[in-house]
């Protein structure tokens, strides 16, 4: 009689082991499938739990406190992004109006008699003017470049089309600068949803960046998997400069005058759309790759 009731005993101690094993699993994965929602979107809702184990009470209970200070960490950088946006816009749009009177004021002093001592130095000044200008029209695109991910109109976009007419459009330039580029396109169509503006200024700040720094060549190629690569000779460039091409506002002294904007604009407009850009630097040439998945 005493074994039977030991194995009775014993048998609804696993079964209620087991219950408790199942309640608990089911208990983290609610905890595991709120806790991704919560993560993916911008909502005030904590974590609920239907279950009354105190141990995954407690563990949701933790979770909410670190999801509310990381919405508290969210809204403070979203909004210190976009004063910094705004500022950004203003002061451009704020330094314009002077640069313009400057430049008039020297176009107009560049008409009368001068020295060739005065006529160096305000050449260096308009040269100088000149840069500012550059600048300031730089920071008010890459101000709207980086402006609310929800502005980018996704399309299907044929990337052998885009690159054409990329290439068309500085074709004369390119040329201009003793450089005749080289485009291999794959013949089937490569179809990305993309925004058909946000690819025209990447694609053209490439090209752009081609300009200043191709030793006389330039080669384009799109491939099937929705890769575009652009290499050229690279005379000016080493392996620790092409690493920072896409750094804010760096730029290479050796290239034409530049704001170093651009290829960060660049980068930014393609992770908006889902893509990756990439450079490298291999047998004395420039390799900037431009690649979108494929997207269901």
């Amino acid at each position: 009689m005493l074994p039977w009731l030991l194995c009775a005993v014993l048998s609804v101690a696993v079964l209620a082991l087991i219950v408790k094993l199942l309640l608990l699993q089911n208990s983290l994965d609610e905890i595991g499938r709120q806790l991704g929602e919560r993560l993916a979107s911008d909502t005030n809702n904590p974590i609920f739990l239907s279950s009354r184990d105190p141990h995954a009470r407690r563990l949701a209970a933790e979770l909410n406190t670190h999801l509310k200070e990381l919405r508290r960490q969210r809204q403070r950088y979203e909004n210190g992004d976009r004063e910094l946006k705004e500022a950004v816009t203003n002061v451009s749009h704020d330094l314009r109006t002077p640069l313009t009177a400057i430049c008039g004021y020297l176009e107009l002093l560049g008409k009368g008699d001068k020295t060739p001592e005065q006529a160096r130095y305000l050449a260096l000044i308009a040269d100088r003017t000149e840069a500012m200008k550059l600048l300031t029209e730089e920071l008010l695109r890459c101000s709207v470049a980086l402006s609310a991910q929800e502005d980018l109109r996704l399309e299907p976009v044929d990337l052998s089309a885009a690159v054409e007419e990329a290439v068309a459009s500085f074709y004369g330039a390119l040329v201009e600068g003793g450089i005749v580029p080289s485009v291999s396109l794959w013949p089937a169509r490569v179809v990305r949803n993309l925004d058909r503006a946000a690819l025209s200024r990447v694609l053209g700040n490439l090209l752009n960046n081609a300009l200043k720094y191709s030793g006389g060549d330039l080669d384009v190629m799109l491939e099937e998997d929705g890769t575009i690569t652009l290499s050229n000779a690279a005379p000016g460039l080493d392996e620790v400069q092409v690493g920072r091409l896409f750094d804010r506002f760096y730029t290479v002294e050796s290239a034409q005058p530049s704001t170093g904007l651009g290829l960060s604009i660049a980068r930014s407009l393609t992770e908006r759309m889902g893509g990756t850009i990439a450079a490298r630097f291999e047998g004395g040439r420039l390799y900037v790759a431009l690649y979108f998945p494929e997207t269901s």
